[in-house]
């Protein structure tokens, strides 16, 4: 069966792939002409639309190495017959880990401290620090969306002894977090971690209005996807020095807004909520299984629905 990728992916698992099916690793996404043959596309943040579907006119799949599919537009794929895949589930500790650290590096204010070492300015005793954080344990953690992820980021929040509130689009019976509504809830926490997949529902959910309900001094963590905050808007609260954030997504990535660059108050990371060697290992092995079960005639592993 023939496949075309748009990177190799890491992990043993890919060699089991090459040697099962015709694997090609593309230099250009979209291809430049039209591909007959191709019953398997992987991808890893491409845009998947009719117009690439048109250039691949025998697809039957396309498998999204990751866990959001937002640059699939599986409405598009599903009029043409084809099948979309992803990766969930093996990259929840990851990421929940990672936005530990970005609550704890913004409440701690871990990055200014190490700038500060580093800058050779440290002249005083450790009681008088200039760069004086705030307590994790007691804080409040809102967090917005408690599916898989952030329901990881639940349990070791709890763990670090904070208050953990959720919003949703339904309540749930559950002992890990308090429900409050969306509005409630960016009023009431200390930090707020957004866990929403990008959908029409989410894009600019949290607004410059819901982001002016946040308490002075309080903390927005994004290790879901950029779009989902009003960045400009983001960018004047952080320049304003209101708020502080730890941001692992940005609305036009690689592209990061420059007046980020030099702020105090925002940790930042290029999107590496689920880069670690053993989580990236595990997304290659599920992108593999959902190829090799459509090449064997088996039931594909993690269909998504349109």
């Amino acid at each position: 069966m023939r496949t075309v990728s748009t990177h190799r992916l890491p992990g043993t698992a890919w060699e089991e792939l090459v040697r099962e099916v015709e694997v090609e690793v593309l230099e250009e996404w979209p291809p430049s002409e039209p591909l007959a043959g191709v019953e398997a596309a992987v991808v890893v943040s491409r845009r998947v639309d009719a117009a690439v579907l048109e250039l691949l006119p025998d697809l039957r799949l396309v498998a999204n190495y990751g866990v959001g599919y937002d640059s699939v537009d599986v409405g598009a794929c599903t009029m043409r017959g084809v099948a979309v895949t992803n990766t969930p589930g093996v990259l929840d500790a990851a990421v929940a880990d990672l936005t530990m650290a970005l609550v704890l590096a913004v409440r701690r204010r871990i990055v200014e401290a190490d700038a500060f070492v580093r800058s050779g300015e440290w002249r005083d005793e450790w009681i008088f620090p200039p760069v004086t954080g705030e307590d994790v344990a007691g804080a409040t953690l809102g967090i917005v969306g408690l599916g898989r992820i952030g329901g990881a980021v639940a349990r070791r929040a709890r763990a670090f002894d904070m208050r953990v509130l959720y919003a949703g689009r339904r309540r749930l019976e559950t002992e890990l977090a308090e429900y409050r509504e969306l509005d409630a809830l960016l009023g009431e926490a200390d930090v707020v971690s957004l866990h929403v997949p990008l959908t029409a529902a989410t894009r600019g959910l949290v607004d410059a209005r819901r982001l002016a309900l946040l308490r002075d001094g309080a903390a927005l963590v994004n290790t879901a996807r950029g779009p989902v905050v009003d960045e400009p808007a983001l960018v004047r609260e952080l320049v304003s020095g209101r708020i502080r954030a730890g941001l692992d997504v940005f609305a036009a990535e690689p592209s990061v807004p420059p007046e980020l660059l030099s702020l105090p108050n925002v940790v930042l990371t290029p999107h590496v909520g689920s880069a670690t060697t053993e989580t990236r290992a595990a997304m290659t092995r599920v992108v593999v299984a959902n190829v090799l079960a459509l090449a064997r005639g088996e039931p594909l592993v993690t269909p998504v629905a349109d």
